[in-house]
C-alpha cells in the first residue's frame, strides 16, 4: 500500500506571501493598540454636537461646555436657541443707596415703582460660568451703571455691591453668540406684587410699540377640592344672579363692589406698564442680534410674557421706540379695550374663578384701520391651559368697550 506524499511544490510557502502576511497582521496589532487612545466624542461631527448644545439652551450650563475642550470653545457661540435664566433682582434704588456715601448728591427714584426695574444678576454663578462671561464681553462695575440695566453678575462668591461686585448684562454675554434664532430671559418672579390666591396673568407683543396685550385677573381662585357644599350653594346662587346680568345689559354690580373696579384698575395698568419696562430693555439685545426669529421675556411665575416675532423685531430696527418721558419704558399708545367679566366662572375641570376678568387691549390707530377688531380668536388661545378655557369662555359673554389714553 503505498503512502500518501505531499508534493513540495505546491505546498512551499513563498517569501513573497508570508512577508506580506506579517505585515497585516502587525497593521491589525497597531490598529486595535492605538483605538484605546483614540476619543470617539471627537468623531462626532458639529452638526451633531451643535444639536445637543440648542437642546441644552440654557446659559449657564452652555458657560460650562464652554470649559470642556477648545472645540466647544468654538462651538457654543454657534447656538441658535439660547435660555438666560435669571436668578435675583436689583433695582436701581440699590445702586443709589451704595453709592450715596461716594458721591455728593444722587438723583432721586422714581415715585413708581416700575420706573426702577430691572437690574437682573445671576446668582451663585460657577467657575465655569465665568470663562463664559468673560469670552463674552468686559467686566462692568455696578457701582457705574447709570439707569436700570440687565446685568450678569461674574463674582462667585456673589457679595453685596457694596464689596464691588463686577456684573455682565446679558448683551455683553450674548455678544459672541453669532446665530441666535430663539431668544428666551425668564425673570425669577413677576413685577406685580399680588396677594395669595389671586390670579393674574398678561401677554403682550410688540414691535416698535404694543400690538397687543390680553390680561386674565380674578379676585379669587378656589380648586375643586376646597368647595363645600355650603359653597357649592352660593355658587349656584352666584350663577343666577350672572344670568339676571347679562339679560339687562349691564355690567354686573359685583364688578364695582367691595373695591372691584378699582382693581381690575390697576391690574390693566400695572401689566401694561411691566409690559412696557420689558420690552425697553431689550432695546440693545435686539439691536445686537439681527437674526432674531423670537424673542420671549416671561417669569418664573407665569404672571407676565412678552413676545417678538421677526417682523416685530424688524419693526424695532426700521422705526425706534418712542420712550416715555416719566420712568424707562416704552409709550404705551392710546388704547381700545374690549372687557369681559363673570362673577362667577366654572372651568370643566371643578375650578372656580371668583371675579373673572378678562381684557383684550390694542392701539386705538390699530383698531381704526384693521377690519378684524370684532375677531377675538386671538384672545381664547392666548394662554396655556386651563386659564385658556377660562378665556374661551369669557369671550362668549357679553363685552363691553373701553377706552384709555396714552401714558
Amino acid at each position: 500500500m503505498s503512502s500518501l506524499r505531499a508534493d513540495p511544490s505546491t505546498s512551499k510557502i513563498h517569501p513573497e506571501a508570508e512577508a506580506e502576511a506579517e505585515a497585516e497582521a502587525e497593521a491589525t496589532t497597531s490598529c486595535f493598540c492605538s483605538s484605546s487612545n483614540i476619543d470617539h466624542f471627537d468623531r462626532l461631527p458639529d452638526s451633531l454636537l451643535l444639536f445637543v448644545f440648542n437642546k441644552i439652551g440654557d446659559v449657564k450650563a452652555l458657560g460650562r461646555c464652554c470649559v470642556v475642550s477648545r472645540r466647544f470653545h468654538s462651538l457654543v457661540p454657534q447656538v441658535d436657541n439660547v435660555v438666560v435664566r435669571v436668578d435675583c433682582v436689583i433695582s436701581d434704588d440699590d445702586n443709589s443707596s451704595s453709592s450715596s456715601s461716594i458721591k455728593s448728591h444722587s438723583s432721586s427714584s422714581s415715585s413708581s415703582g416700575f420706573s426702577s426695574i430691572l437690574r437682573l444678576v445671576f446668582g451663585g454663578i460657577s467657575k465655569p460660568f465665568q470663562a463664559l462671561s468673560q469670552m463674552f464681553g468686559p467686566k462692568v462695575n455696578s457701582r457705574n451703571g447709570n439707569g436700570p440695566s440687565l446685568s450678569v453678575a461674574a463674582d462667585d462668591d456673589m457679595e453685596l455691591d457694596q464689596a464691588g461686585v463686577t456684573h455682565h448684562s446679558p448683551t455683553q454675554v450674548l455678544k459672541n453668540f453669532n446665530e441666535i434664532r430663539f431668544l428666551r430671559i425668564e425673570l425669577p418672579s413677576g413685577e406685580l406684587g399680588i396677594d395669595d390666591g389671586v390670579l393674574l396673568k398678561w401677554r403682550a407683543d410688540f414691535g416698535s410699540t404694543l400690538d397687543n396685550c390680553v390680561i386674565l385677573g380674578a379676585a379669587s381662585v378656589i380648586t375643586n377640592n376646597k368647595i363645600s357644599s355650603a359653597m357649592q350653594q352660593e355658587n349656584a346662587a352666584a350663577a343666577a344672579a350672572v344670568a339676571d346680568d347679562d339679560d339687562n345689559g349691564s355690567i354686573p354690580e359685583s364688578f364695582y363692589t367691595n373695591g372691584g373696579l378699582k382693581l381690575r384698575v390697576v391690574w390693566t395698568i400695572s401689566s401694561l406698564i411691566a409690559a412696557s419696562a420689558r420690552h425697553y430693555l431689550l432695546q440693545p439685545i435686539i439691536a445686537e442680534h439681527k437674526t432674531l426669529d423670537s424673542l420671549v421675556l416671561a417669569d418664573a411665575d407665569g404672571q407676565g410674557v412678552l413676545c417678538m416675532n421677526r417682523e416685530q423685531l424688524e419693526e424695532l430696527r426700521v422705526k425706534p421706540l418712542s420712550a416715555s418721558s416719566a420712568s424707562k419704558r416704552t409709550l404705551v399708545p392710546a388704547l381700545n379695550m374690549r372687557l369681559w367679566y363673570a362673577p362667577h366662572l366654572e372651568l370643566p375641570d371643578g375650578v372656580v374663578l371668583k371675579g373673572a376678568t378678562l381684557v383684550a387691549i390694542r392701539p386705538s390707530e390699530q383698531a381704526a384701520t384693521k377690519k378684524d377688531v370684532s375677531d377675538v380668536s386671538w384672545v381664547s388661545t392666548t394662554f396655556e391651559e386651563p386659564y385658556g378655557t377660562a378665556a374661551k369662555m369669557l369671550v362668549k359673554r357679553r363685552t363691553y368697550c373701553l377706552e384709555m389714553n396714552s401714558f
